[in-house]
């Protein structure tokens, strides 16, 4: 997804890293949801394309999410898919497509909040080598002329038992909502997301001096506490800071400089 749709998503992922945090094992309810509102948007035409309309007003297109989710769904859902509806999208499918990848990172981060997505990226992996020799299987899997309840059996006979629940959870959903994919590379595209979410997390750090190793190493020891995850520090040095730290680990910025703290004393004298 690029251009526009490219960066609206990017912005709601932004947005929604934080409730993911918080959410920590309940991430994987609001993650079930969003995959309901992608089946509700497929299979509705009109309503896909009404919170899609880029000419119509943004606080209309979120008043319908909230006539059409509200008292259903949860309220972090309603309004992150109020958000969305709000942004502008190249092409009325990037709008359902957006919504599929922000439950599946909703997903994937309750696996995250008990330390299992490697394990689940993992287990996808083994699943589509092993299903590399096995055509029937993979026919069958993606088979749309049969019921989605008969495609999910067979998944839950390879893996039920066997695999982490949130493994389960995606393989049954890739099989039983194919949206025009077939199951084996929706599985790789599962699998990319996790591989990209383990990834270590990036926080750029601004400094008015040069951080010793033992500083470093301190500041990153903190973050990772913070983050549960590793995470690298870009230093750079601006004497304009005069002192402390400036930090943004994506959307969350810590900014405890003196310029700031001026700015903050000179915002409430003016006040």
């Amino acid at each position: 997804m690029r251009g526009t749709s490219g960066a609206s998503l990017a912005a709601a992922q932004e947005r929604f890293e934080p409730v993911l945090r918080s959410a920590a094992g309940e991430a994987a309810t609001l993650g079930e949801q969003l995959f309901a509102v992608v089946t509700a948007l497929d299979e509705s035409g009109a309503l896909r394309r009404s919170l899609a309309d880029p000419s119509r007003d943004g606080e209309d297109k979120a008043r319908l999410v909230a006539a059409v989710l509200d008292g259903r769904f949860d309220e972090r859902v309603v309004d992150l898919v109020s958000g969305l509806a709000r942004s502008r999208w190249s092409d009325e499918s990037d709008l359902t497509d957006a919504v599929e990848r922000l439950g599946l990172d909703a997903v994937l981060a309750s696996a995250e909040s008990r330390g299992a997505l490697e394990t689940v990226e993992d287990e996808l992996f083994r699943l589509t080598r092993a299903l590399a020799g096995q055509r029937e299987t993979r026919q069958a899997l993606s088979d749309q002329s049969a019921s989605p309840e008969r495609r999910a059996a067979l998944a839950d006979a390879l893996v039920e038992g066997k695999v982490d629940p949130v493994t389960l959870l995606l393989v049954r959903r890739a099989t039983t909502t194919l949206r025009g994919r077939r199951f084996v590379p929706t599985l790789l595209w599962y699998g990319d997301v996790a591989a990209e979410r383990r990834k270590r997390l990036v926080a750029a750090v601004t400094s008015a001096t040069v951080l010793t190793a033992a500083q470093e190493e301190r500041l990153g020891g903190i973050l990772e506490n913070a983050y549960g995850r590793p995470v690298q520090l870009n230093v750079s040095v601006d004497p304009a800071v005069v002192g402390g730290l400036r930090i943004q680990v994506g959307a969350d910025v810590v900014d405890s400089t003196v310029l700031s703290r001026l700015a903050d004393a000179r915002r409430r004298l003016a006040g």
